[in-house]
Parts: structure tokens; sequence; C-alpha cells
């Protein structure tokens, strides 16, 4: 009875509240204002179309410091949030790996987040980050607007960034590590798969800091990626996944161990074995 109750809703709900659709008006800008969801198979786009409409029936948008969020800021952002979801099956279930929080506040520039870490020697120091973006776990997502509008300069997206952050933190506190579906890359088991997926990343991770601290200390070229990655493990794996959605050919070329596996993390169904 309960599963014929459920059905009975689902139906009901889909009468009373049919799927929603993005105007032309508003769809088709964004589209041209960023290329790398220009250059989406016309498939995708309609799936993607429809997955960004979705997001939006669910997620409320707040300005911060009296920005007014329009409905065209709303729709590159959520065009842009959904893309990593394309390719996992029907849009309603795609869309709970970002059922953990409802609220997305939009700066109107810059902002600053009160930090404080304690040194070797115990102290405490207070001080002020500036942030384009911030995911807070099991909590809201923060964007800066101008931010937003420059994605895909040098293979970034902070939105793509954040809700990267989002997908990760599904495993709990953000590490660089999503959850992994079972028999990831023909892996026999949960553990092995999230083995092979540490190993691979931490190489990369390891090498890319290596990039980073040459460029820094010695004057070396500074590698392609946006060195922020070279911050923590979670944040590598977020600026990787801006560019492989960002500049997926780009990505390859600098990045060829890591391809295959975000290929089989965001695209299942044409995953090997």
């Amino acid at each position: 009875m309960p599963r014929l109750f459920t059905r009975l809703a689902t139906r009901l709900q889909r009468l009373l509240a049919p799927v929603p659709v993005i105007d032309d008006a508003l769809w088709l800008p964004t589209l041209a204002h960023y290329p790398f969801l220009a250059a989406l198979p016309l498939q995708d786009q309609a799936k993607l179309r429809a997955l960004a409409a979705l997001f939006l029936r669910h997620k409320e948008f707040t300005g911060a410091h009296g920005l007014a969020v329009t409905d065209a800021m709303a729709v590159a952002i959520a065009a842009q949030a959904c893309l990593p979801l394309l390719h996992w099956g029907e849009p309603r279930n795609a869309l709970r790996w970002y059922g953990d929080f409802v609220g997305i506040v939009v700066h109107p520039s810059e902002a600053l987040a009160h930090r404080e870490t304690m040194d070797a020697a115990g102290v405490v120091h207070h001080y002020n980050e500036p942030l384009l973006g911030e995911a807070m776990e099991h909590g809201p997502v923060m964007l800066v607007w101008p931010a937003v509008q420059e994605a895909g300069r040098r293979a970034s997206s902070v939105v793509i960034h954040e809700f990267m952050h989002k997908i990760d933190m599904r495993a709990g506190h953000a590490n660089g590590c999503p959850p992994l579906p079972l028999h990831f890359m023909g892996s026999a088991t949960l553990r092995a798969g999230r083995r092979l997926w540490r190993r691979t990343w931490t190489v990369a991770y390891q090498r890319f800091r290596e990039q980073v601290a040459m460029a820094e200390r010695f004057g070396g070229d500074w590698p392609w990626l946006d060195a922020y990655g070279a911050t923590a493990p979670a944040e590598f794996f977020a600026v990787a996944c801006e560019a492989y959605f960002v500049d997926p050919a780009g990505f390859e070329r600098e990045f060829p161990t890591l391809m295959p596996l975000l290929n089989a993390f965001f695209r299942p169904a044409a995953a090997p074995g």
C-alpha cells in the first residue's frame, strides 16, 4: 500500500506541477555568454536545460548587500551547477546530490570571511579572507556574481568549484574523494575503488604542488591549472573539476591520469566494466 500511495502522489504532483521550463529569452543568452555550455551537443543542452529548470524550482536565491538576483542570474548559476549532473540519470535523482541545502546567497562583490588559525606555538591568529565563493557543509552556497560571470576564463567556474565541494561533502568532510559507486572503474569493492582514486589523485596533487612551489620560489613556469588547487586535496579536486568541465581538451592534455577517473565518475553509463 505505501508504494501505491507514493505512485499516486507522484502522478498527482506531475499533473498539478508539470516539469518547469526555462524560456528561450533566458536560456539562449546564457549559452551565448558561457562558451563551454554552448559547446555541448544539442541533446546535452536540452538535458541541462531541464535539469537547471528543476534546480531553480527547489533552490532559493538571496542577494546580499542589496543585490537583486534576477532570473538571468539565477539561470546562469543553475546551468553551471547542474553541468556535473548531466549524465547521472533522471533529473530528480541527479539533483539529490544537492539535496542537503536550499539557499544560494549571491554577493555583488568579493566577500570577506573571518578566519582564525593557531600556529605551532599555540597562538591564535585572526584575519579576514577574501572569497569568491564558499560551500558550507549541510548549509548554503555563497557566490560572488562578478566571478560567476567570468566563468570560462582560464578554465575556471566558481559555480562548478563550489558545487564540487558540495558533491565532495556527500561523503562527509570535503577531502577530495567524493562518494564513489560500487565497482568504480572495475574495482571489486568500494574500498578498492577509493584506494584507486586516492592513489591516482595523490600522485597528481603532489606533482601539482611541486609545480606551484617551483613557480613561487624560483620563478618557474606557473602551471596551467589555478594554483589555488595546491592549498589542499579538496581544493585540488574542485579546481580540477572546474577545468574538466570548462576546458576538457586542456584538462586531458595536462592531467591524462585524472581524465579517466573523472570520466568514469561523471559519465558512469559510458564507463568501462
